[in-house]
């Protein structure tokens, strides 16, 4: 029975693999319907790799309700996997649906509280909702794991002054310059705080 499960395995194995190096030459190509259609041509709704390359391509091809619909049957499969939460946030950001971006990044974090991306975009989220308490929880916490990181340090800062912190926000502009001498941003906001 191991001698008739192995050979069977190993053809289905390289016909993904054909189809998989098939789809890649046409996407780098940029011809996206041609790469889905080789992915579907070996589907399996069980297969993770497979839904997960679905929903990229067809974010390529635009095409962002089938993409949501491939990642989310990836999420199924592996719901304590990232990548695939991850890859959703693009069509759904592409659909402006803002509060199921804000779940998968909530989600993430959820499974890797550390999670850098989900924490600086959730932050972004809030930040542009003006909830600037949250957002300062996330970016406090991106500074905490990357004290140098200029993007989480100047929207910090910004959070910061727009929740009447001046002082720490003086600091983290402070700190922007160091990182960035003479950013536009930073000097705006010191400029703001007497």
């Amino acid at each position: 029975m191991l001698l008739i499960t192995i050979p069977g395995f190993t053809q289905s194995n390289n016909q993904t693999q054909i189809a998989f190096g098939k789809s890649y030459e046409a996407e780098n190509a940029k011809n996206y319907s041609s790469a889905i259609n080789e992915i579907k041509s070996i589907y399996d709704a069980n297969n993770y790799v497979i839904n997960i390359r679905l929903g990229w391509l067809n974010y390529l091809a635009k095409q962002y309700n089938e993409s949501i619909t491939y990642y989310d049957k990836a999420i199924a499969l592996k719901p304590y996997g990232i990548e695939a939460r991850l890859g959703s946030v693009k069509p759904l950001s592409a659909l402006e649906n803002w509060e199921r971006v804000k779940r998968q990044y909530l989600d993430v974090l959820v499974v890797d509280p550390q999670n850098t991306l989900a924490n600086y975009w959730l932050g972004v989220i809030y930040y542009n909702r003006k909830d600037f308490v949250n957002a300062s929880k996330l970016f406090e916490k991106i500074i905490n794991l990357y004290p140098l990181d200029y993007d989480s340090i100047i929207i910090l800062g910004w959070s910061k002054l727009y929740n009447n912190k001046p002082l720490e926000a003086k600091s983290l502009f402070q700190q922007a310059l160091i990182i960035k001498p003479n950013d536009a941003s930073a000097l705006s906001g010191l400029k703001l705080i007497p």
